[in-house]
């Protein structure tokens, strides 16, 4: 919906300027032209304006999928993942201020995170990859990790090929497989992170 669309680009303007502590009923209402209580009724919590964000990022990766596009579960899963950082572009500014928040506030990673991981499920099933069951669940949660790390990366990077977020999406895929090698899976399962990856990010990944 185009309303829908226009209230996301207020909402990351609104977090660029703001931070997410700083999102509010009004300063969203007066950037999105949204009625104050039409936002309340639609969104009680602002996690549910993420999850619409999140639904809105994932429907633009399906609309370019092409099924059957054979390749390896990485190559897919590169190229589905390359996809929705392009989906993330108009709000980078936004979502620089979010992952910052993100690595320094427990509660706001702990409250995003699973809808990362919500959108991660979508993302293997786009690749063709099976996201059910509880190995589903742990391939999902390590693709999760990989997406938090690269996202940082990538809402740093200010180069027009994107060679570094490339880079590290490639280190970070290799490091699961490796992961998911350990726990005796298929290389392309990507079943679990790797131990550093659990423990939150690096003085590289930045």
């Amino acid at each position: 919906m185009k309303a829908d669309a226009a209230l996301i680009e207020a909402l990351f303007r609104v977090v660029a300027t703001h931070g997410w502590r700083g999102v509010t009923v009004t300063r969203l209402a007066q950037e999105s032209g949204v009625a104050a209580g039409e936002l309340v009724r639609r969104f009680p919590s602002r996690l549910g304006l993420l999850r619409l964000f999140a639904d809105q990022v994932m429907d633009e990766v399906a609309a370019g999928t092409v099924p059957g596009q054979g390749g390896t579960p990485r190559d897919r899963l590169f190229d589905v993942l390359m996809r929705g950082l392009d989906a993330l572009a108009p709000y980078k500014a936004g979502m620089r201020r979010l992952m910052t928040e993100m690595y320094t506030d427990g509660v706001l990673f702990g409250a995003v995170a699973p809808l990362f991981q919500r959108s991660m499920e979508r993302m293997l099933d786009l690749a063709e990859l099976d996201a059910g069951g509880l190995k589903g669940r742990l391939r999902a949660a390590g693709l999760t990790l990989v997406w938090i790390r690269v996202v940082n990366v990538w809402s740093k990077d200010t180069s027009e090929e994107l060679g570094p977020t490339m880079a590290a999406l490639d280190r970070a895929l290799e490091r699961a497989e490796q992961a998911a090698r350990s726990f005796g899976l298929d290389g392309g399962d990507l079943a679990a992170p790797p131990p550093d990856m659990a423990a939150g990010t690096d003085s590289t990944a930045a």
